[in-house]
């Protein structure tokens, strides 16, 4: 047995083999062992120099979340979000990791240059490890390369208008000419999939009233255009992500393509598993995101996608604006959902209602999201991997006060709901760094992707 400096212990730890009584010993902020629950007992008994011992009870430590999916919206838009305040409401919630979109920052992360930019303003900022997308628009097939090397984990792209003029959607043959050299060196594309012909389409109404506003954006926007990624993909060998799936009428062709071996994968959000269209009241656009949230059938499926492996990510989509943004006219109030610090205990809550367990839960916002960036030091509590963690006190409910969280601006759809799941602690490389939602230190690392 190693002089470990941190050890910790639980009579629920969520390991990839299950969840079991368990003592994890920590050195160099990497975990070197899980071992037997007894074995605590023998550290505590004679406790090397400067050992740290953590004895949990039963509350569940589970791996720090990984979070793929999170608009930082700074530099440009710091009003927002800002990287200093979506990392402490992340870490406020277990999550450990987070990666930046290229959008909605002034500039956008299109190329080295602004990549650059975006690093230099969050250095410093970082309460949790913190990585970065890059952004593929028309014209800049060209900078792909030189932003792989430069450490991004992949490159977002939209098929429909994103809401913002400087990061335009790509056309057919501008998706053909990205992911052609996007393949050309292995990497990912991520993308958001709705096709602007079935967007325009459909009926544009402005005012309150919710029915109209999921009118405005149907569900074959969205399975026409992953129909159209996926052929893409299977044609060229390329890896695909499908961001933000809504639809769940999607999923039989997803489903079909992985079968037959097309790289794609595809991640949902806490929103769609957990909030219905039968439940938003006309004028409340704190509700509002693109795609929407659907009705409660089509959520079933999507929990069901996620039961038997078609979608294999839960991640945010953490998309703030300052509160004047949300106006109660659907039509142009700005769309995204508000849930960095509420994402595990929303999740919780209704993945145990289903029937199912924290180890999925863990399994699809930690392992899965880790496996998709490529981030091996991450998402499960095993030998080598990084000493991260959320501890989690499962049968506790507590009431969403929007007062109380820590992003930028106090707006969340899940304002005055009551939720399973309270986060007692998150630590980072075997540093504690919250203490029921409040921060103690702040350590996160400006992280990039590696070539193993």
């Amino acid at each position: 047995m190693s002089d470990a400096p941190l050890v910790l212990r639980s009579t629920r730890v969520s390991t990839p083999e299950g969840t079991r009584a368990a003592t994890v010993a920590v050195d160099d902020g990497r975990i070197t062992d899980v071992l037997p629950y007894e074995a605590y007992d023998r550290y505590a008994s004679a406790p090397p120099d400067s050992a740290r011992l953590a004895d949990l009870g039963d509350d569940v430590l589970l791996p720090g979340l990984v979070d793929t999916h999170v608009h930082v919206n700074d530099p440009g838009r710091t009003e927002w979000e800002g990287f200093y305040t979506a990392t402490r409401a992340a870490a406020a919630g277990g999550i450990t990791t987070l990666l930046d979109m290229p959008l909605n920052s002034l500039p956008p992360t299109t190329d080295v240059a602004n990549l650059r930019v975006k690093q230099d303003v969050a250095r410093g900022k970082a309460h949790i490890d913190t990585g970065f997308w890059g952004g593929a628009i028309p014209g800049n097939a060209g900078e792909l390369r030189a932003l792989h090397a430069a450490g991004v984990y992949g490159f977002k792209c939209f098929l429909s208008p994103s809401g913002v003029d400087e990061f335009p959607q790509l056309d057919p043959d501008g998706l053909e000419t990205a992911l052609t050299e996007i393949a050309a060196f292995d990497g990912l594309l991520i993308v958001h999939a709705e096709d602007p012909d079935q967007l325009a389409a459909a009926p544009q109404r402005t005012g309150g009233r919710y029915a109209d506003f999921l009118a405005s954006r149907p569900r074959d926007a969205e399975t026409d255009a992953i129909t159209r990624l996926v052929d893409l993909a299977a044609k060229l060998d390329a890896r695909v992500h499908i961001l933000h799936l809504s639809a769940a009428d999607a999923l039989p062709l997803i489903a079909s393509a992985q079968r037959e071996g097309v790289r794609v994968t595809a991640e949902t959000c806490p929103h769609f598993l957990t909030l219905t269209a039968e439940e938003v009241p006309d004028g409340a656009t704190e509700f509002k995101c693109c795609p929407p949230i659907r009705e409660r059938e089509n959520q079933d499926a999507l929990w069901q996608g996620l039961a038997d492996g078609t979608i294999s990510c839960v991640v945010s989509d953490h998309s703030p604006c300052t509160v004047d943004l949300k106006t109660p006219d659907f039509s142009s109030a700005w769309g995204g959902i508000s849930s960095l610090q509420l994402g595990l205990p929303a999740v919780w809550t209704e993945a145990r209602r289903r029937g199912h367990s924290l180890d999925d839960v863990a399994r699809w916002m930690s392992a899965g999201p880790a496996a998709l960036a490529g981030l091996g030091t991450k998402g499960a509590i095993a030998p080598g991997r990084d000493a991260d963690f959320a501890v989690l006190a499962p049968e506790e409910t507590f009431t969403v006060d929007a007062a109380e969280l820590h992003h930028r601006n106090q707006v969340t759809a899940y304002a005055g709901r009551t939720l399973h799941g309270v986060v007692r602690s998150s630590w980072l490389r075997g540093l504690q760094i919250t203490d029921h939602g409040q921060l103690l230190r702040k350590t996160g690392r400006l992280i990039e992707r590696t070539t193993p």
